[in-house]
């Protein structure tokens, strides 16, 4: 066991610096990406009207924060299965549910706006978290023991 911790220590650290960086992202959210939503549903939100909305700012935002988050879980997934084949496929889902989710996202607010509050919230938190790593460790995870 101490002989894999000692011939993985790059990975290990690697690994914890890809992990920090993403908290690092959440935990200066407000100071790296125009998002007037964080403030909005911190708040009482059910009674109040949406705050004023730069949309296209907001749209670029919500993307590049979204394709940072992948980018860095990307490199995380690499990291931690070492399988080339994971990482493209990652790669293309993220891809996929990201345009996914920023279509609906401006969807949603465009034509539904005040009346979906909740899905607002939810696709935002999809777009703005790192969900589908979450998600994608474990499923990656499973296939690999699997085959085995």
């Amino acid at each position: 066991m101490l002989q894999n911790l000692i011939k993985n220590k790059f990975r290990i650290v690697l690994g914890a610096i890809l992990i920090l960086t993403l908290i690092a992202i959440r935990a200066f959210e407000t100071r790296l990406f125009y998002d007037p939503f964080i403030a909005y549903f911190k708040s009482e939100y059910f009674n109040l009207p949406f705050p004023k909305i730069k949309m296209i700012k907001l749209y670029l935002s919500l993307a590049f924060r979204f394709y940072l988050n992948s980018m860095i879980s990307i490199a995380l997934l690499y990291v931690i299965f070492k399988d080339t084949k994971i990482v493209k496929f990652a790669t293309f889902l993220y891809l996929v549910f990201g345009s996914i989710l920023l279509i609906s996202f401006v969807f949603t607010l465009h034509f539904f706006g005040e009346h979906s509050k909740m899905t607002l919230f939810y696709i935002r938190r999809f777009i703005m978290q790192p969900l589908l790593l979450m998600l994608f460790i474990p499923a990656f995870f499973y296939q690999k023991i699997s085959k085995k």
